[in-house]
């Protein structure tokens, strides 16, 4: 039976939210102007299923779904430089061996532009020098690498312009469609960038001397890469943290071969923020992201326009996209407490033009406020926390942000590991703290944003000190009275749902129960079996996570697989799997609920036979999500909106445990 509320946390209930508003189809998302200004296409439903329309800029209600998919969703899009065309990427059922599609916006014609099964396609340059044509990556001569082609959006011609036969994890191109840079990973897991000579890469045939450009050691792997030239092919921006703590926005000439730092911050790398002239390619501004966003201006000429995007409207911004001239900007406005909401930006007149949000059904629910606070594990390190309280939360006196009794709490965990958790709108926040929960979310040691100190500190600690910060935030939650601790639920996808796993398993008296998505259960067997395209990675792999090569290490990944502690287990988990998951095999899960079936250890594990690593169709997030919020209220004792009819049109299997979740029989 589920745990009931105390009589004080149900007071002023308010209503509860439907998952369908939370975790089904966004109205519109992904807003994009047209290179020639004329045209926004956004992603929005087509009979249930996630399609690019287009619209004329001057009549955004005048919008028309210009592709046909029928089943998964369209997940990403881009305009090239012919204003006629955008390209979109797919796979099958999760599987991750994209296809890149061409869309002729006007006549609704698609084109596969890689028409080859089984093999991994990445978007590698367009450019408005050759606006027909694109840089593409291809695995289709060895699985484990990619070859560079020349692909013309129209017709779909392809010729190779080089072939991997150095074993590199990418490259760098330019405008001009010569292939620049390669980067290796070095046995110590570092990298190695090598350099063709510009004579070398003017060749047509992709041969020539790859010469040493850039040694790049472990430590600062994950913090110093090349980013992109400007249109010149003359300036080479970077991202570059040797000789700092944290990672910098660097120029390097590659005439007199002068390295200049262009921004930095103390506390933070440069996140994936940029503002980049769309003629030029020179960067304008960058942002950093400590526990909130800033902007950081490179280019004067757009500091008013900076100034009054920020005054226009609360919560932090991105600019999406920029027409050709530079004369409109799409901006998207993100909020812990609402909607994204995007606008129409006009640098000529000032004009801010509203163009609508992306979920406007939540318009009508009370969103709460996401708070932050910097937390010191146990050795002293600064863990950028996240938590979201229930709207009900009695308040403690004289604090707001806290409450006056501790609450039920789902611990959710960030994957990765090599990512991080950020302040905004989140919809599991936003779903747990509606029925009843706090909801923390931490940067633990390894994630990305914070430094290389903080990043590298999380090597070979998988199951070990990560851990330990995440207890250390869960102590911290109880001392200051945010948290019951017999009613704290860990939850997460990916390394979220191996640290899920881990939690009760290694510290099996802390949690009440455990929600774990595509989460690894084996470390070995998890290495064992990653997609060949990682394979370039490996030794960077055996640096940060363990060494399956040596039975040293061996020893040291079993001693840090859940599986291998599988007795441990008393609290209730439910597990959820992508059965086509290229990266977390469907073994994993399958490994540990065998274990746990055989040694007669309840637990609930759902199947999606259509997905991969995670939910791309919104029928199995609702679906699963259901599972779940009825799984934690039977735990820890919140609410939760019935299942109803929120199985329609999933995959989703129950291969065990269907009486661990209420209704759910």
């Amino acid at each position: 039976m589920p745990i009931p509320m105390k009589e004080d946390s149900i007071a002023a209930i308010p209503a509860l939210i439907p998952r369908k508003a939370l975790f089904g189809n966004p109205e519109r998302e992904q807003v994009r102007i047209s290179r020639d200004g004329t045209r926004i296409g956004f992603l929005a439903p087509l009979d249930g299923v996630l399609n690019v329309w287009v619209a004329p800029t001057s009549d955004p209600g005048a919008a028309r779904a210009v592709t046909s998919d029928a089943k998964r969703g369209i997940q990403f899009y881009v305009w090239t430089h012919n204003p006629d065309y955008l390209l979109y990427i797919q796979d099958t059922e999760g599987d991750e061996d994209w296809h890149i599609y061409a869309v002729n916006v006007k006549t609704g014609e698609t084109k596969d532009l890689t028409p080859f099964e089984g093999v991994h396609a990445t978007l590698t340059t367009m450019s408005p020098n050759f606006p027909d044509e694109a840089l593409i990556g291809l695995n289709d001569r060895d699985a484990r690498y990619h070859d560079i082609h020349r692909v013309n959006i129209l017709t779909g011609e392809m010729s190779l312009v080089m072939e991997n036969d150095i074993g590199a994890m990418g490259f760098v191109t330019d405008d001009d469609f010569r292939v620049r840079l390669a980067m290796l990973t070095t046995e110590s897991g570092g990298s190695s960038i090598l350099e063709r000579p510009q004579s070398d890469a003017d060749s047509d045939d992709g041969s020539g001397e790859w010469l040493p450009f850039m040694e790049v050691g472990l430590e600062d792997g994950l913090t110093t890469m090349p980013l992109g030239t400007d249109i010149t092919g003359k300036t080479l921006y970077l991202a570059d943290s040797r000789n700092r703590d944290t990672s910098a926005l660097a120029t390097f000439d590659f005439d007199t071969r002068e390295h200049t730092i262009l921004a930095s911050d103390d506390r933070a790398d440069i996140s994936w923020g940029f503002l980049i002239h769309p003629a030029t390619q020179r960067v304008q501004a960058v942002s950093f992201e400590y526990d909130r966003l800033r902007w950081q201006v490179l280019d004067d000429s757009i500091s008013a326009d900076l100034d009054r995007i920020r005054s226009a409207e609360s919560g932090e911004f991105q600019v999406t996209s920029r027409s050709q001239d530079d004369s409109r900007w799409v901006i998207a406005y993100e909020h812990d407490d609402s909607p994204t909401t995007f606008h129409l930006y006009d640098r000529e007149s000032g004009e801010m033009k509203y163009l609508f949000t992306n979920r406007p059904e939540l318009e009508k629910y009370e969103l709460r406020p996401m708070e932050s606070a910097v937390v010191k594990s146990r050795d002293g390190l600064d863990l950028v926390t996240y938590y979201t309280l229930p709207q009900n939360a009695p308040k403690s006196a004289g604090d707001e942000s806290a409450p006056s009794r501790p609450l039920p709490t789902v611990l959710n965990v960030h994957g990765g590991p090599w990512w991080r958790d950020s302040w905004g709108y989140h919809p599991m926040h936003q779903l747990l703290s509606n029925r009843g929960y706090a909801v923390i979310s931490v940067n633990f040691r390894g994630s990305t944003g914070f430094g290389k100190a903080f990043l590298n500190a999380g090597d070979r600690e998988w199951g070990g000190k990560m851990h330990d910060d995440l207890i250390d935030v869960v102590n911290w939650a109880i001392e200051r009275g945010i948290s019951d601790p017999e009613r704290i639920a860990i939850a997460g996808g990916s390394y979220g749902g191996y640290a899920t796993l881990v939690g009760l398993t290694f510290t099996p008296n802390v949690f009440a129960c455990g929600v774990d998505i595509v989460g690894p259960s084996n470390l070995i067997t998890t290495i064992e079996t990653i997609p060949p395209y990682w394979e370039p990675m490996a030794e960077m792999e055996k640096a940060r996570v363990g060494d399956i090569s040596t039975e040293e290490g061996r020893r040291f990944l079993e001693s840090r697989s859940p599986l291998s502690r599988v007795d441990a287990i008393t609290k209730p988990l439910l597990i959820a799997q992508g059965a086509n998951d290229p990266r977390v095999k469907r073994a994993e899960s399958d490994q540990i609920v065998e274990a746990m079936t055989e040694r007669g250890i309840p637990v609930a594990y759902a199947l999606f036979g259509d997905e991969g690593h995670g939910f791309a169709r919104p029928e199995n997030s609702l679906a699963f999500m259901a599972v779940a919020e009825a799984f934690l209220a039977r735990c820890i004792g919140g609410r939760y909106e019935p299942i109803g009819d929120d199985f329609e049109g999933s995959s989703i299997e129950i291969i065990t445990g269907a009486d661990e979740v209420p209704g759910l029989a």
